[in-house]
């Protein structure tokens, strides 16, 4: 049995890419803010552990389209990270876009008065807005792939990122939950955005470009 290497000189690009991509808030930031804001430091762990959790799905998902490819043809697999090269630029693209327009994030009106509920459901409204996300899935389809070599296993190594991911957005998202007394102020500013929205832009274009130009397989 072939042995994987979990930890590879594409890992710390990784790395890199997905801690950016977490502390960038979008609807899963919000969702623990407002979940927090509603149901104590309790709800917004819950939300937190449950979106994540949605992270293994995907990562199952994506893990299988790739396999199902590779099957097919090395080219057919390099055809999938010419496809996401190319999703991958458009993203970051839109964020310098966002950037270079100074558009705040939408947090305003996020926090709401208190209203507390039961346990399971921060946990079911987490677990949903992350596997019901039809952009998530994109992205890891898109994403992954470069950091999956075609002798890889593809779902070993895609949980092994999702798990890496997995405890980056918790420390991130947990944060948040212990600061969402100032948060929404902080998150809302349009400085604040313009610099998370270039960094993650930026991030974004270069590993597009990046896999856009890796050699053909053989």
């Amino acid at each position: 049995m072939s042995s994987i290497q979990l930890v590879d000189s594409q890992f710390v690009a990784f790395l890199v890419a997905i801690t950016l991509l977490s502390i960038t808030p979008g609807v899963d930031t919000l969702l623990v803010i407002r979940n927090t804001a509603r149901g104590g430091a309790r709800d917004g762990i819950a939300t937190s552990l449950a979106i994540c959790c949605g992270l293994f799905v995907h990562a199952t998902i994506s893990a299988l389209g790739i396999s199902l490819i590779l099957l097919q043809s090395a080219w057919a697999f390099h055809l999938l990270k010419l496809v996401g090269a190319g999703y991958l630029v458009w993203l970051g693209a839109t964020s310098l876009l966002a950037a270079r327009r100074g558009q705040p994030l939408p947090v305003k009106g996020v926090i709401g008065a208190a209203s507390p509920v039961p346990l399971w459901q921060p946990i079911k409204e987490g677990l949903l807005s992350n596997v019901l996300n039809p952009k998530t899935i994109i992205f890891y389809m898109a994403f992954l792939p470069q950091f999956i070599a075609p002798g890889d296993p593809a779902l070993v190594k895609s949980l092994w990122l999702a798990g890496v991911h997995f405890i980056i957005a918790n420390i991130w998202q947990i944060s948040v939950v212990f600061m969402v007394g100032g948060a929404s102020k902080w998150l809302a500013s349009v400085r604040f955005a313009q610099v998370l929205n270039a960094a993650t832009g930026a991030v974004l274009v270069a590993f597009g470009l990046r896999l856009a130009m890796e050699q053909r397989p053989v």
